[in-house]
């Protein structure tokens, strides 16, 4: 999972052109939250990352402590 989500943000930056750092961090950021959000996992039987945790979070809700939010970021 780790491996492809890298290979895909190794892509962007071998193939793209960033006008400035902020046109970077903001390509990263949609990219990171494309990830989370909206591809889908085997591993996690086929659900985004964000889903498989809010999935988690209701089953076993003294595993997570933090709310999931589908922000991307640091936790709080």
């Amino acid at each position: 999972m780790v491996g492809r989500c890298n290979g895909r943000g190794a892509d962007v930056l071998r193939t793209t052109r960033f006008d400035s750092t902020a046109d970077l961090a903001t390509t990263l950021h949609r990219d990171a939250n494309i990830d989370n959000h909206a591809i889908p996992q085997r591993a996690l039987g086929h659900v985004a990352p964000v889903q498989a945790l809010a999935e988690w979070r209701e089953k076993r809700p003294d595993l997570l402590i933090s709310v999931i939010d589908n922000l991307t970021g640091l936790d709080s």
